[in-house]
C-alpha cells in the first residue's frame, strides 16, 4: 500500500511538471508583438530567413535555443528544420519571444518599469546590450507604431 502512494505521488509530480512546463508566461502584449514585427520585417512573411534571422520577428537560432526550442505541433526540437519551422510560424515565433522575455526581461531604459520598449531593445540588441542605442530605423518604426497604437487606444476609450 505504501509503494502505491509513492507511485501516485511521483506520477502526480510528473504530470504537474509537464503541465507547468507547457504553460507559457506572456509578458509581451499583442500590440507590442505587432510593433516588433513592423519594425523588424514590416510583418512580411514571404522572406523566410535573412542573415540567419527568420520569420516576421527575425528570430535567431540562439534566441530560439535560449527560449527552450519551442516547436510547431507535431515537430521535434531535434530536427534540422525545427528552428526555421518555428521562427516562420507566427504563433510559435511569438511564444519564443515570450519565453525569451521571461528569461531575459529587464528595464533597459532605466524608467523603473519593464515594458514593450525594453522588450524591443532586448530582442534587437540582445539582453546584455539592451541599454545601448537602438539603430535609428528600427527604433523610429518601433516607436511610431507604439505611439499610433496608444492614440488608437485613446480614441477607442473616449468613444
Amino acid at each position: 500500500m505504501h509503494s502505491a502512494h509513492i507511485l501516485f505521488f511521483v506520477l502526480g509530480l510528473t504530470f504537474v511538471g509537464i503541465w507547468v512546463q507547457a504553460e507559457v508566461q506572456k509578458p509581451i502584449t499583442e500590440q507590442c508583438l505587432i510593433c516588433m514585427c513592423e519594425a523588424l520585417s514590416g510583418c512580411n512573411a514571404t522572406a523566410v530567413c535573412v542573415n540567419g534571422a527568420c520569420g516576421i520577428f527575425r528570430i535567431t537560432w540562439d534566441q530560439w535555443v535560449d527560449s527552450g526550442r519551442l516547436t510547431i505541433p507535431g515537430d521535434s526540437p531535434l530536427t534540422d528544420s525545427s528552428f526555421t519551422n518555428c521562427a516562420n510560424d507566427p504563433y510559435c515565433a511569438a511564444d519564443t519571444l515570450q519565453s525569451y522575455m521571461v528569461k531575459y526581461g529587464q528595464d533597459c531604459n532605466d524608467d523603473q518599469k519593464e515594458d514593450c520598449y525594453d522588450y524591443g531593445a532586448i530582442h534587437y540588441m540582445g539582453p546584455f546590450n539592451c541599454k545601448a542605442d537602438m539603430p535609428y530605423t528600427y527604433e523610429s518604426i518601433f516607436k511610431r507604431c507604439l505611439r499610433n497604437a496608444m492614440r488608437n487606444d485613446k480614441r477607442q476609450n473616449s468613444s
